[in-house]
């Protein structure tokens, strides 16, 4: 929660951010969800992951990136209801910190996201690594989410039980 206090600048400049924060998750689950119900899948990383790769034993690829896609679309939609049902946004946030937590664990499963052309040093690689890198950054943002969203429902609660 934040209140103008004495700097309206840093008012302002937060609240933007907050809004950038939430929206831009938005747009990114639900660009990223509807990209699964074309060509993009998550196939190449979720068969080297021990914790995901049974999925593709019991369902087809198809099948697998519409339900991620799915989830990913109604995680937005939930989000972008936070001035309106701050639960339901929750719930929306909640499901993207488990969908983010599934996709950085693919950081440690899934071949070449680190490389050594750095001199031998250890760089992460273009695809996969940094494209799952940004993850972090996401997963971060949807926690925030998830707890903003948490508290504006319990002041919600508070304030219609002193109606």
């Amino acid at each position: 929660m934040i209140d103008g206090g004495p700097n309206p600048l840093a008012y302002n400049v937060t609240r933007a951010g907050q809004l950038v924060s939430r929206y831009g998750l938005v747009v990114v689950l639900a660009w990223i969800g509807f990209g699964k119900y074309v060509k993009m899948e998550s196939r190449v990383l979720i068969e080297h992951s021990p914790l995901m790769s049974w999925i593709y034993h019991v369902f087809s690829v198809t099948t697998v990136a519409r339900g991620l896609g799915t989830m990913e679309i109604v995680a937005a939609l939930l989000i972008a209801l936070h001035p309106l049902a701050p639960r339901a946004s929750a719930v929306g946030s909640a499901l993207a910190v488990v969908l983010f937590s599934g996709t950085i664990s693919f950081l440690f499963t899934t071949p070449r996201v680190v490389l050594t052309h750095a001199g031998g040093l250890p760089v992460l690689s273009a695809l996969p690594g940094q494209f799952l890198l940004k993850d972090l950054v996401l997963i971060g943002v949807a926690l925030w989410t998830l707890g903003d969203s948490l508290t504006a429902a319990a002041n919600s609660t508070l304030a219609r039980s002193r109606e």
